[in-house]
């Protein structure tokens, strides 16, 4: 089941020649999947009754043509390569002119908010999102990114309470908002970047205290956020 809605950005959406930022882009694209598992009764508002609730592994981005401030976007996304304890998730964003804008895919997981721990994608579940085979990308599945040993800047961090979710833990998108503040004034300003891959290893919580890490390796910027002693690796990103 393809799910499709339609998108306008705002100003909070906008950078550089008012062309979309890509943490608007991953906030769209995250609303669009919410409103997908909405629409088959497993989403925020349905939590009481199913007991689960979905959490994000993994984001890759793929920006083909940058959508503007204004226009009016056709966001497209759909369930793919459904197991046991984990699914992919695809999405295409269109302009007005149907230009595709955008390419991307992410990895989730069900958590039974009970217990605080994985819980089978039944084929109940699976049935309800309708799985497409259609994927965006041309590897089916998300490789795995590598963790550098050298880093050129850091820059700590203490988690606040604006930075926590529903899920108790800071929200997905932060995570490449601190990738953003440790990237070097010259690598910042380069910016936009086409090309984001955000996995997250272990969730970070609210007063925890960490460390962001950048360096750059195969001329793509890659930063880890770890915790502030460096004994658990929280998230790799690669921006380029």
């Amino acid at each position: 089941m393809i799910y499709t809605e339609k998108v306008k950005p705002g100003l909070k959406d906008i950078g550089k020649d008012n062309k979309i930022k890509n943490r608007a882009i991953l906030e769209i694209l995250e609303n669009v999947a919410s409103y997908h598992s909405d629409a088959v009764k497993f989403g925020a508002n349905d939590t009481k009754e199913t007991k689960v609730t979905w959490v994000l592994l993994d984001w890759k981005l793929e920006v083909i043509n940058r959508p503007k401030y204004g226009q009016l976007l056709t966001v497209n996304t759909w369930g793919r390569a459904m197991n046991r304890f984990y699914t992919y998730r695809d999405y295409e964003i269109y302009d007005e002119d149907n230009n595709l804008c955008a390419i991307a895919t992410s990895k989730w997981t069900l958590i039974d908010i009970e217990q605080g721990k994985l819980t089978r994608i039944t084929e109940e579940i699976a049935n309800k999102y309708k799985p497409e085979e259609k994927n965006v990308f041309i590897d089916e599945k998300l490789d795995k990114l590598d963790i550098p040993t050298k880093y050129t800047k850091s820059m700590d961090y203490e988690v606040i309470r604006k930075d926590i979710d529903i899920n108790k833990h800071m929200h997905n998108l932060y995570y490449l908002d601190l990738a953003y503040e440790v990237l070097p004034e010259e690598v910042y300003e380069k910016r936009p970047f086409n090309n984001v891959r955000i996995t997250y290893k272990k969730e970070i919580k609210l007063g925890d205290k960490i460390i962001c890490k950048y360096t750059n390796k195969d001329n793509k910027h890659k930063i880890i956020i770890e915790s502030k002693d460096g004994t658990i690796l929280h998230s790799i990103i690669e921006i380029y």
